[in-house]
């Protein structure tokens, strides 16, 4: 009689060291105003958290008018008393970081650029919110590992 053979896992497993990570946002229209960003492609997929969303000085004081809050300062001052008294902004409704996961596209090949970085069709396959810079990044790797599980044949089916 032959031993049985150990059933083989039917979900394509990502390891880590193939994943390729990227400095740009990988989602978020005002991503350029984040200064928390984290984009990772594990296999087919995009993962991308963005969050701490400073807005452009216009923003900030229509932010700050809005909430009956007086601006000190000019320049780097001014910035300094919005952060102190308004802080970071909402991304969202009750958050301040998010993680996103896309199919990812085609690779940026620009000439001015030329970062890599896959293109989104802008449909997100998964989400979750967060309100701390720690919460978002233990949660963007928990998607990744989540993600590199993933059958690739199984997202196609999402999309």
């Amino acid at each position: 009689m032959t031993p049985a053979r150990p059933a083989k896992d039917k979900k394509a497993t990502v390891p880590p060291q193939n994943w390729r990570w990227y400095g740009n946002h990988g989602h978020f229209i005002c991503g350029w105003w984040c200064r928390f960003h984290l984009a990772t492609k594990v296999g087919p997929w995009l993962i991308s958290t963005v969050g701490q969303y400073l807005p452009e000085e216009a923003s900030r004081e229509s932010i700050a008018g809005a909430r009956g809050i007086t601006l000190e300062g000019r320049g780097d001052a001014r910035l300094a008393d919005f952060m102190k008294k308004v802080g970071y902004d909402e991304i969202g409704v009750g958050r301040t970081f998010e993680t996103m996961v896309f199919r990812a596209g085609r690779p940026c090949s620009s000439d001015e650029c030329g970062c890599g970085l896959p293109t989104t069709n802008g449909h997100e396959l998964d989400f979750r919110p967060y309100n701390r810079a720690g919460e978002a990044t233990r949660g963007h790797m928990a998607m990744c590992r989540k993600w590199a599980r993933r059958p690739a044949r199984k997202a196609v089916q999402d999309e």
